[in-house]
């Protein structure tokens, strides 16, 4: 059983930045696209962004300027560093690899 252990979510006022972690067995991390996707409630599951072992990255066209993805290779874990944080952001984040998912963590932002 692969287990992707997320942390780094809260509460947090609109406007301010959160930074959620997520580490990964290195069997799975070294060769693996990363991604996070989030879920808020009653809308299904939606990609966020992700990053390639060679550090290219993509982004949700909704975060894209606000959030950043990184990937820290000595320590088998992806970030995603989440600035200016709205409302809508409000969700459980996913982090995602392989098709294994973590168990998630709630990011909620008051308004």
């Amino acid at each position: 059983q692969v287990q992707l252990r997320e942390s780094g979510g809260g509460l947090v006022q609109a406007g301010g930045s959160l930074r959620l972690s997520c580490a990964v067995p290195l069997r799975i991390f070294s060769n693996n696209v990363m991604a996070w996707h989030r879920q808020a409630p009653g809308k299904q599951r939606e990609f966020v962004a992700l990053i390639t072992p060679g550090a290219y990255t993509n982004y949700a066209e909704s975060v894209k300027g606000r959030f950043t993805i990184s990937r820290d290779n000595a320590k088998n874990t992806v970030y995603l560093e989440m600035n200016n944080l709205k409302p809508e952001d409000t969700a459980v984040y996913y982090c995602y690899t392989n098709e294994y998912w973590g168990q998630g963590t709630q990011v909620t932002v008051s308004s």
